[in-house]
């Protein structure tokens, strides 16, 4: 039903553009930049959110909420109005309803392929601290790489960004007894930024081990579940399921938790963790301007880039 509903969606977009505008919004699936990306400030190849009519801004903000969970719209949402902090933030409805938003900013919307030939196809938002890659291969969706960040992290108005991938990574950090932090602490520094960076393929051997669910007890492994629910719960529903399914298959007592920094919240305070297991990926830091300033990502070594959808296509097809 999503895949269904999303290529509606973005036929309905395409069509609404103008022949200029279709040439920037519009590539070949197979374009040689089509694993490039990057979350930090720039512009990007595709068309523009603030090029749009506010009609057109409309069905690409469909487009949007078809691939993300509802709070995972709002967190995206949420950074581009991160991006006019200095100037006030617009509050989003509390209700999560998006229509009537008005997109703007240097946000650059992009499909790779053609939605209506039923062949694989993608869709990316791509923006300073937004990275969304939804990639469309018979039936199937995936929705990595994926990277959500914010500046500020705290807004002088008191608004949070991101909180609960902060808070739970506090949480788990000090439900830990001293031998398990003893594993789960790797570094007194936490680092500058992710280490996975905005690399095509994420290389897992950068990511320190730490400490693993199979060595949690009970309720500790309910927080770090939570906590890597904040990072798949992103996605539409469907996509976050295949993703659980995915950690439970692979052996999810191989999931690790790894801290480096300091271990109290705050401002001024840096700090980093990592999880990792044979399918999955999450980082997060809060390092730069004073550990005002977040960056997230969910990498899948499988999915990304839809690779096992479309491997399993290809070899199908042959």
């Amino acid at each position: 039903m999503v895949v269904e509903q999303t290529r509606e969606a973005a036929i309905d977009l395409l069509r609404s553009l103008s022949p200029e505008q279709r040439e920037l919004a519009q590539a070949a699936f197979d374009t040689p930049d089509h694993q490039e990306w990057t979350y930090l400030p720039g512009e990007r190849p595709g068309l523009p959110l603030s090029a749009l009519t506010p009609a057109q801004q409309q069905l690409a903000l469909r487009l949007i909420a078809l691939g993300c969970s509802e709070r995972g719209l709002a967190d995206a949402l949420g950074v581009l109005d991160a991006e006019v902090i200095l100037r006030g933030i617009p509050a989003l409805p509390e209700s999560g309803n998006w229509e009537g938003t008005v997109l703007g900013g240097r946000y650059y919307l992009r499909i790779l392929g053609d939605p209506a030939c039923f062949e694989p196809w993608a869709w990316r938002l791509n923006g300073h601290h937004l990275a969304i890659h939804l990639t469309l291969v018979d039936g199937a969706i995936s929705f990595t790489p994926s990277f959500i960040g914010s500046n500020p992290a705290v807004a002088p108005s008191g608004r949070r960004f991101l909180a609960g991938e902060g808070d739970l990574g506090f949480q788990l950090l000090h439900a830990l007894d001293d031998s398990q932090r003893a594993v789960a602490v790797v570094s007194p520094d936490a680092p500058d930024d992710i280490l996975t960076r905005h690399d095509p393929v994420a290389d897992p051997s950068l990511l320190h081990r730490g400490l693993a669910y199979g060595d949690m007890t009970a309720d500790q492994r309910q927080i770090l579940s939570l906590l890597v629910g904040q990072y798949v719960s992103r996605a539409a529903g469907p996509i976050g399921l295949q993703t659980w399914q995915d950690l439970t298959e692979q052996g999810i007592e191989n999931l690790t938790f790894a801290w480096a920094g300091e271990t109290t919240p705050g401002i001024g305070h840096r700090h980093y963790y990592s999880l990792a297991a044979p399918t999955f990926l999450a980082e997060y830091d809060n390092t730069q301007d004073n550990a005002n300033h977040i960056h997230s990502v969910w990498r899948s070594h499988r999915s990304d880039w839809g690779t096992d959808l479309l491997a399993a296509h290809y070899a199908h097809h042959r």
